[in-house]
């Protein structure tokens, strides 16, 4: 049994047999409905999420990870002997990091290393698989944060959305904000890159944008091995599993991994947003 806890936040979204398989601790993001508080996750998942979205008067919101939260967490992995690694959204994104460091000050001299993923969803997930794979090896916690900063230089994700009015309600936009008054069949293109959201490119069909996602990825990827693959898809399966398959058979990844999107996450892209997380050449 590895003597390094690995914890990441529910934004990550890793498939819950993963989660299982490598002991990963998953901190509850907090969505926020009304008068009504649920851990992302936890208390409410995608289905129901999207069911209610569709007829909802009141938007819902977000809130990162507490500091309570994650001082009850890291203590609880710091009493079965544990070292702990936290690799968690970016920074650029949320408030979740700095939650985390104020919890490890309250538990001062205790062995914590809390890491800026500078991203989210399975590109997260996949900086997080590689460092417990690391730490299930016997690596040290020393290794590991090495793994994890390594990782992040490896791993991206690029994604369409129906509409930037998530993302431009939520602050979450970044440089994606110049394609804001376009016209309405425009299909902006995103990534997370440097930690925020940004721009890529416009399109102006649904069918068009997940084709040029595939390019896309098919161009980032080319001659890096191994390659690791995963869906981001809030309410668009369908779309999600053709890219997934498509591109597994064009670029026979080592790895590839449906996963939804935590609503916490589809509250600030939106219904209908798809795209592809990848980790290549690590």
């Amino acid at each position: 049994m590895s003597s390094v806890a690995v914890v990441t936040d529910s934004t990550a979204y890793i498939p819950q047999n993963y989660l299982q398989e490598y002991q990963i601790t998953v901190a509850p993001q907090i969505l926020i409905w009304g008068d009504q508080t649920y851990e992302d996750g936890v208390d409410i998942q995608p289905d129901e999420f999207y069911q209610r979205l569709k007829i909802a008067t009141v938007m819902p919101t977000s809130s990162q990870v507490s500091i309570p939260k994650f001082r009850h967490l890291f203590q609880s992995l710091l009493d079965q002997g544990k070292e702990i690694i936290a690799i968690l959204i970016s920074e650029k994104l949320s408030g979740t990091i700095d939650s985390a460091k104020q919890a490890k000050e309250m538990l001062s001299g205790s062995p914590i290393e809390i890491v800026d993923s500078y991203t989210t969803a399975m590109a997260m997930g996949f900086q997080v698989l590689t460092v417990a794979r690391a730490a299930q090896a016997g690596a040290s916690l020393a290794e590991c944060k090495r793994v994890a900063e390594e990782a992040r230089n490896h791993t991206g994700v690029v994604f369409a959305v129906d509409t930037l009015e998530f993302l431009y309600r939520g602050g979450r936009i970044g440089g994606g904000s110049r394609f804001l008054g376009t016209a309405l069949n425009i299909k902006p293109i995103l990534e997370v890159r440097g930690g925020r959201v940004e721009a890529v490119e416009r399109i102006r069909t649904r069918k068009k944008s997940l084709l040029r996602l595939m390019e896309i990825v098919e161009e980032r990827v080319q001659g890096k091995t191994p390659l690791r693959l995963a869906t981001l898809n809030a309410n668009a399966e369908e779309d999600a599993r053709f890219l997934l398959d498509e591109l597994s058979k064009k670029l026979n990844p080592t790895e590839s991994i449906f996963s939804t999107v935590s609503p916490v996450i589809g509250t600030h892209a939106g219904p209908g947003t798809v795209g592809i997380a990848y980790m290549a050449g690590m």
